[in-house]
């Protein structure tokens, strides 16, 4: 299975391979998101060692279980040749009714047919109020109109 648009990334295809990113994770779709992962794929997540589709399936439906109400903002801050780094933000909800905002940073490695092959991400957690909510469109990809991380001033 091929996942354009592929490597070598130039600003342009760099920009709409985080983007779409962005909106598969926005699914909250564990199934879809893995299809974006090579058999193979190498997680480091937080403190998580993760090897595989099924492991990433595993992994992210965990992880939704537990961030109830996420929403998500990718944005790239390099690219050579096969590789991506992005900065994120998301927010999301505990069982609690504790909201937070997560930062974090991924580094992203693609094989030749587009899936992404190696993923580190570093994330650290911000408690907020729900009145401190910056990510209010519905369940789903972010609306084309709403503005990104650097516009937000994160």
């Amino acid at each position: 299975m091929a996942r354009p648009p592929y490597p070598p990334f130039n600003a342009e295809t760099a920009v709409q391979k985080v983007r779409l990113a962005e909106d598969a994770w926005n699914s909250q779709d564990p199934e879809k998101v893995a299809q974006a992962y090579t058999l193979d794929s190498q997680w480091r997540n937080r403190l998580e060692f993760i090897n595989g589709r099924q492991e990433i399936v595993t992994f992210l439906t965990r992880k939704w279980e537990r961030e109830r109400d996420y929403r998500l903002i990718k944005e790239l801050w390099a690219f050579q040749d096969n590789r991506i780094a992005v900065r994120f933000a998301y927010e999301w909800q505990d069982q609690a009714g504790q909201w937070f905002r997560s930062h974090g940073n991924e580094n992203w490695e693609f094989d030749g047919d587009g899936l992404m092959r190696y993923r580190v991400a570093s994330i650290n957690d911000q408690p907020i109020s729900a009145t401190d909510r910056l990510f209010l469109w519905p369940e789903g990809p972010r609306p084309g109109s709403h503005i990104g991380l650097s516009s937000l001033g994160l």
